[in-house]
């Protein structure tokens, strides 16, 4: 039998996975914003599955992905400029109503049989112009809602609601495709947006603590979008994180564009196998994330990053061989295993080492991953259209592992024990 002290401690540990949760305004939040991540999977499943079986054409996939990325490439640093001058919590709420907006409108032109290609392009822009106000104040919004002890945790909890959302999302999506419709699916993803506006009208915000000395001046939107890029290019380990967030974004995750071809022709297995695909990334994605959480900090979190982008660019590889379900699926759990564990931990190095005047501006750039997505998705499509889409994913983990071991050499910060963060 074991002691009352063995069992406290494993329940310590237990505890620490989910510390951030003790926070009121971020367990509210929490909540909420899996409520709309759940609803945006549903719409990102729903669409790309739409668009391919009205085309069959995996370039199709690609356009109304770069729809979307022109947005957020033209409108992310914008938003974080904004997201450094606002209140937050109303710029996000803002941003859920463009959301829900676009994902009603594309529901009823589902709805009424009148759907073009073009039009899914345009919404998708425009959904990406509201995604890049949505993302970084976001991202800068949740170190107001938890004590700083606890900053680890919540970016890899908040990391975690991609990943549940990734298991839950794709498979309610299929399972209103095959029961419902296309048009229904898309009105059910339309309350995700709902139940963040309403978790945020709760949410009390603490206002960041601020800098001894005398406040700082009003400067326009230009100086102050400029001073954040200076900041980003004086700091060399951000420059390393974010080059490898476009990095990964850019070559990496556009295979997540290409999943439905795999499904109807690699595979053979129609909607159903397609959730199954998704699923599997979302199950290794969250599993990844609880590792971080549980893990807190550790000094080696430079090497983490580095050696697991080497070795998603690898499982990418020999995920484009495969042409059987079983080994797709476990290579799609390790690949999602292995993401999540490199991405969260260098969105928490991030988080931990940007100074709050600057961080909707930090997070902004850094979120240019989420826009350069979809214009990977497009390269993606390209290469597939010619040649396959196994050769496109297998270009794209060859370019990971090239480009991280790049950056490794040239990091050298990146190498070493990590400093602890400045309180």
């Amino acid at each position: 039998m074991q002691s009352p002290v063995a069992k406290a401690g494993r329940g310590g540990r237990a505890l620490q996975v989910v510390s951030a949760l003790r926070n009121r305004n971020y367990r509210i939040y929490w909540l909420g914003f899996l409520s709309s991540i759940i609803g945006w999977q549903i719409q990102t499943v729903g669409i790309a599955f739409f668009v391919f079986e009205k085309t069959g054409s995996e370039l199709s996939l690609g356009i109304v992905s770069g729809s979307q990325a022109g947005a957020g490439i033209l409108f992310s640093v914008l938003g974080g400029v904004i997201a450094d001058r606002v209140e937050r919590r109303r710029l996000l709420i803002i941003a859920q109503v463009g959301a829900l907006s676009c994902t009603l409108t594309l529901a009823t032109l589902v709805a009424v049989d009148v759907v073009q290609i073009w039009q899914i392009a345009a919404i998708a822009f425009v959904f990406g112009a509201f995604q890049a106000f949505d993302q970084p104040s976001r991202a800068a919004l949740v170190p107001q809602l938890v004590d700083r002890k606890d900053l680890t945790n919540a970016v890899a909890l908040t990391s975690a609601v991609y990943q549940a959302s990734a298991i839950i999302g794709p498979s309610f999506a299929g399972l209103l495709i095959a029961f419902a419709s296309v048009s229904v699916m898309f009105y059910v993803a339309a309350f995700g947006f709902v139940g963040f506006m309403v978790a945020l009208i709760f949410v009390r915000v603490s206002p960041p603590v601020p800098r001894p000395g005398p406040a700082p001046a009003r400067r326009g939107i230009g100086t102050d979008l400029l001073a954040g890029l200076a900041y980003i290019r004086r700091r060399s380990l951000f420059t390393a994180l974010i080059s490898l967030a476009f990095l990964n974004a850019l070559f990496g995750l556009s295979f997540i564009v290409l999943l439905p071809a795999f499904a109807k022709e690699e595979l053979a297995v129609g909607a159903q196998g397609f959730g199954l695909l998704v699923t599997a990334i979302g199950i290794g994605a969250l599993a990844g994330t609880l590792i971080v959480a549980a893990l807190g900090e550790f000094s080696r979190k430079g090497l983490l990053i580095l050696g697991g982008a080497v070795l998603f660019g690898v499982l990418l590889i020999l995920f484009s061989l495969s042409s059987w379900l079983a080994v797709s699926l476990g290579l799609l759990v390790a690949i999602g295993l292995v993401r999540s564990l490199y991405m969260t931990s260098a969105m928490t190095l991030l988080q931990l080492r940007v100074d709050d005047a600057y961080r909707g501006r930090v997070t902004a750039v850094y979120g240019l991953q989420w826009s350069l997505m979809p214009l990977g998705g497009l390269q993606a499509g390209l290469i597939a259209e010619a040649w396959g889409a196994p050769v496109a994913v297998a270009f794209g983990g060859g370019a990971v592992v090239f480009f991280t071991l790049l950056v490794g050499l040239r990091q050298r910060e990146l190498r070493q024990p990590l400093a602890p963060a400045p309180d």
